[in-house]
């Protein structure tokens, strides 16, 4: 059986009007090729859908039934061939995003939220992680996107900028330095320290303790924990102190003193993480939608606040990780 739409809709039109005559008007073509066309389906079908005689039309107990099916085919069909059109153009379908909790205060959720409202029929799911779990979910395909910070270079996976911001001193307020207005990084690398485990990432760590070891040395990790929020609270319990970015900070404790680094420029980088290969216009949607849709920190950490990298278009695309 090789019916095909143009039939079924050829079928209904004669169906509902009971007139070849008619039918052939509401679909714009000769009545004999109407005639053709429907001879063929029963042809196709192998059973009568009409009972001809020279002044009337009526449905055979098969068109009836075909007449009632045919509509729902070709609705679904509609359906189909429309969601498959959305999801080539990225305005339907699933979307996995994944993020660093630390990045919260500077509007992922917000950009996603954004996202959503503008595409409603695309499904979006977030999962929140560490920046190298979420970029080997990424590679994995578990993710389609993720924001990250500080990600150790990873072939096949390419970067959009996002923000970038500066590190802030962390200290319990029962500490030596509580009460100065700042401090420079090396005079905490005698300090115990808080800090993340190694498998956050190699560049995330160097980066994190560079404003500390830029004289040389290097801080002992006392402690290790898995969030910022956790490093945060165990430092105000006086457990040691410890480096942060500034929208991390905001989660400290009022056990903690926070302190602005003089003397130094180094900086957190935070991306839009996705694989190289990935080139679906659902993605393209998804920075158009929210590049600007933006969220700054409550400015708890210093009075410096944090900046945002400069906009790009989405036509710029995304750049390779290697030159993040």
């Amino acid at each position: 059986m090789d019916v095909d739409l143009r039939q079924l809709r050829a079928f209904l039109a004669v169906a509902d009007e009971l007139h070849f005559g008619r039918a052939a008007a509401t679909l714009h073509m000769a009545q004999p090729a109407l005639s053709q066309q429907i001879r063929r389906t029963e042809r196709d079908l192998g059973v009568d859908l009409f009972v001809r005689t020279s002044r009337s039309v009526a449905l055979t107990a098969a068109g009836r039934v075909l007449q009632g099916r045919a509509r729902s085919l070709l609705d679904q069909a509609a359906r189909d061939l429309d969601e498959t059109v959305r999801v080539g153009r990225g305005e339907a379908g699933r979307l996995d995003v994944g993020f660093v909790v630390s990045a919260l205060p500077l509007g992922p959720i917000e950009r996603v939220q954004a996202f959503r409202e503008r595409y409603p029929l695309v499904r979006v799911e977030l999962t929140e992680g560490y920046t190298s779990h979420l970029v080997a979910r990424i590679l994995r395909g578990e993710l389609d996107l993720a924001v990250v910070r500080d990600p150790d270079p990873e072939p096949g996976v390419r970067l959009l900028p996002f923000r970038s911001e500066r590190f802030v001193a962390a200290v319990p307020t029962t500490h030596r330095f509580a009460t100065r207005t700042s401090v420079e990084g090396p005079e905490l690398v005698d300090d115990p320290f808080v800090f993340f485990p190694a498998e956050a990432g190699a560049l995330a760590t160097e980066r994190n303790l560079a404003p500390v070891t830029s004289g040389g040395r290097r801080p002992r990790v006392v402690q290790e924990a898995t969030t910022w929020a956790t490093v945060l609270h165990l430092v105000g319990a006086g457990l040691g102190v410890t480096v942060v970015p500034e929208s991390a900070a905001l989660a400290a404790p009022d056990t903690v003193a926070l302190l602005p680094l003089d003397g130094s420029d180094h900086r957190s980088e935070l991306f839009w993480a996705a694989r190289a290969d990935d080139d679906r216009e659902i993605l393209r949607n998804f920075v158009a939608a929210t590049e600007r849709s933006t969220a700054r920190p409550t400015a708890r950490p210093t009075d410096r606040s944090t900046e945002a990298v400069p906009e790009r278009s989405p036509q710029e695309g995304w750049s390779d990780h290697r030159e993040g």
